[in-house]
């Protein structure tokens, strides 16, 4: 199962359609503009339902968030520090991440499978990602790890 992450450039906060394989939006995510630290809620396309949040640990010396799904944190991503890569801690499911040292693809790997493959389209006009889930149980949680690793990157890049 493939989905397409594409940020809206014009808009005062962070916000993005994700899109099947066929083009249909799925997902809508939408930042608040007033919060201290990042704050992105993912809602059900179809229904409008909020599905869940990801949001920032303000006093962080790195980036850090929580991935809540119904009010309740399941886990957290926390980018590290590394020189010429891209490297998280991530606090889901006993998952890791690897990427390249651009932190432009990254595989999710849980014991020794691949669950997703996220890949950074270059050359676009905003953001956009390509997340391959290999087991469509884990779409929501893969949205939302690619969405933290997004989040940890752009909070990084403003220091």
């Amino acid at each position: 199962m493939q989905l397409l992450i594409k940020q809206r450039v014009f808009s005062w906060s962070d916000s993005y359609d994700i899109m099947d394989e066929a083009g249909t939006v799925r997902y809508r995510v939408k930042g608040e503009i007033f919060s201290f630290g990042h704050r992105l809620h993912v809602y059900d396309a179809v229904t409008g339902e909020e599905i869940g949040m990801l949001r920032q640990k303000v006093w962080a010396w790195m980036p850090t968030f929580y991935i809540d799904f119904g009010g309740q944190t399941v886990g957290t991503v926390r980018r590290q520090f590394a020189f010429f890569r891209q490297v998280y801690d991530i606090d889901v499911d006993d998952l890791h991440i690897e990427g390249d040292a651009f932190g432009w693809d990254y595989d999710v790997i849980g014991g020794e499978h691949v669950l997703m493959h996220i890949t950074k389209k270059l050359w676009t006009w905003g953001d956009t990602y390509v997340l391959d889930v290999v087991d469509p149980s884990q779409e929501r949680l893969a949205l939302m790890l690619v969405l933290a690793i997004d989040a940890a990157n752009c909070t990084h890049d403003d220091h």
